[in-house]
């Protein structure tokens, strides 16, 4: 194995996600191994564990598996070096947008639960008694 690659733990490890978790994205057509060790072993490279690091991103916000891949099949193709057409460059930067935006409303809406959360937690903290008081 060279230093390029890196096993399933150690991918695990840095995107703080479970074996399984990696192993499902797999089964899944979300992320592929880059290789396998002679033994059979996954092995991923850097842009493998960046793959990863998207979808855990996407994940708390609500994106489904198939926006998950047509996201990434978006970013891919934009990233690639095959030649696409204007048409075709301007389509994937729109589907890019549409996730973006869809990224800020739930972002906003996490920030909405999070600041109730919060004025229930202080509304209840303010019926307690002080240990003064008790």
């Amino acid at each position: 194995m060279n230093s390029e690659h890196m096993q399933i733990g150690e991918v695990a490890a840095r995107t703080e996600l479970s074996l399984r978790t990696i192993r499902h994205y797999e089964e899944t057509g979300l992320v592929i191994p880059s290789a396998r060790s002679q033994g059979g072993f996954r092995l991923y490279t850097e842009a493998d564990v960046a793959r990863l690091m998207v979808i855990r991103r996407m994940k708390p916000l609500g994106f489904t598996l198939d926006q998950m891949r047509d996201l990434l099949d978006a970013t891919d193709r934009l990233d690639s070096d095959v030649e696409i057409t204007t048409d075709e460059r301007e389509a994937l930067i729109e589907r890019v947008r549409g996730y973006e935006q869809e990224a800020v409303e739930q972002v906003e809406k996490l920030r909405t639960q999070l600041a109730r959360a919060e004025e229930f937690a202080a509304t209840l903290a303010a019926r307690l008694p002080t240990p003064a008081n008790r």
